[in-house]
């Protein structure tokens, strides 16, 4: 049975143009864009700056990685603000204050533990802007559209990612990790102008005040069913591990771990793509399990001695990120469980666990580097996202067959 309702025309299958005759849909990705490979120069630049200082496999990391830890306060707090914000303005401030914190940390001298703390802020306000971000998308596009519509804006992180890394190696090399910084500031700042000058005023999606306690309210009520808490595991945990392999990059290999990112990019940008554009509706159920099956198994490899050789490494990494295309197909079965005016917050819970999965990932993944060596953690945390993997898909098997009570009483 398909997951969405079919399309209208000749077509099953939206096409790209669609979306880019869509309003508000080209500033969004746009603005999207530039915080993507903000992002990606600034993380690069500050990974860099804490490894140099402190030469510790797991500081690095978690300066990448660790400010997806703070989503988990976001998530249990600011969540109920992302269906009841105007979106535009929402963004805007979101924007700025990420290019403010980026500027802060490129200051000369900055404590390493103010560095963390500044990270850390960034990350419980990340958790609200994706909210919103997501939530807006899923207003501006019609549901049978926002699989393709998630879809271009994941290959926009894979190609901004490829771009970012690269253009951070670069500046790495030309300016310092702090003028890296600088730069990802910058693109903050541009991310800003484009929500501000490129979208529409709207209302919040949802009325009423938002707080803690509707945060934790709205959290219960999605996590209570137990298909939507599956799909939020499954959303979480196996991919969390992958990137807990990928935030051991720069101790693995300090001279070439932009390279090994960029290979990630690709592999993703083709995996999304891929997924978004050339996968009907009566496959998609079937696809997720084994593309997430594929995005742990390569890093095997690395379980042997101190890792493959630099081309096979790059290699068994992009084949390894197309499997991140599964998340695609967990979020439109997600959106279709939730109702329309808590999607933003579903999306957003969505966003903000997946983060905190990864940031916890990072830590795990940098203390068994520093126990064992980089290339041994990343298979381990490899075996550990196979095995989650193959617990979840059986999971999710049962829980799509509902017994004869649940479906009288879903029915009634």
């Amino acid at each position: 049975m398909p997951l969405s309702p079919p399309l209208h025309g000749a077509s099953a299958v939206p096409r790209y143009r669609d979306l880019l005759r869509t309003p508000e849909f080209t500033p969004l990705f746009l603005a999207g864009s530039a915080q993507v490979a903000g992002q990606t120069v600034a993380g690069l630049g500050i990974a860099t700056l804490v490894f140099r200082a402190t030469a510790s496999p797991l500081l690095s990391a978690l300066a990448m990685f660790g400010p997806s830890l703070a989503q988990l306060l976001g998530a249990t707090t600011l969540l109920s603000a992302a269906d009841r914000l105007a979106p535009r303005a929402a963004l805007t401030i979101v924007a700025v204050v990420f290019a403010a914190g980026t500027a802060a940390q490129a200051v000369p001298g900055l404590p390493l533990g103010a560095a963390f703390g500044v990270l850390a802020v960034l990350g419980v306000v990340g958790s609200l802007g994706g909210g919103v971000r997501l939530g807006l998308l899923g207003e501006v596009l019609p549901r049978e559209r926002y699989l393709i519509g998630r879809a271009v804006m994941n290959m926009a992180v894979g190609v901004w990612q490829i771009a970012g890394f690269a253009a951070g190696g670069v500046l790495l090399t030309v300016l310092s990790p702090r003028g890296t910084l600088l730069a990802g500031a910058a693109l903050y700042l541009l991310a800003a102008l484009l929500y501000r000058f490129g979208l529409t005023a709207r209302p919040p999606r949802a009325t009423g005040r938002p707080s803690a306690a509707e945060t934790w309210r709205t959290n219960g009520l999605l996590l209570a069913d137990r298909h939507r808490r599956l799909l939020y595991l499954a959303l979480w945990v196996p991919n969390g591990l992958i990137v807990g392999c990928e935030a051991l990059f720069v101790a693995y290999d300090p001279d070439r771990a932009g390279l090994l990112f960029a290979c990630a990019a690709v592999g993703m940008l083709a995996g999304d793509t891929v997924v978004g554009r050339f996968v009907p509706a009566r496959l998609r159920g079937r696809l997720a399990a084994p593309l997430q099956f594929l995005l742990a198994a390569p890093y095997a490899l690395f379980a042997f001695g101190t890792g493959p050789h630099q081309a096979v490494a790059g290699a068994a990494v992009a084949v390894s990120a197309v499997g991140y295309g599964a998340s695609l197909l967990y979020q439109e079965r997600l959106l279709a469980l939730v109702p329309e005016e808590s999607s933003g917050h579903a999306l957003g819970l969505h966003g903000s666990g997946m983060l905190a999965c990864q940031g916890i990932a990072a830590a795990l993944a940098g203390g068994l580097a520093q126990l064992t060596s980089p290339a041994t953690a990343m298979a381990l945390l490899a075996v550990a996202s196979l095995a989650v993997t193959a617990v979840l898909t059986a999971g999710l098997s049962s829980a799509a067959r509902p017994s004869p009570r649940t479906a009288r009483r879903r029915t009634a």
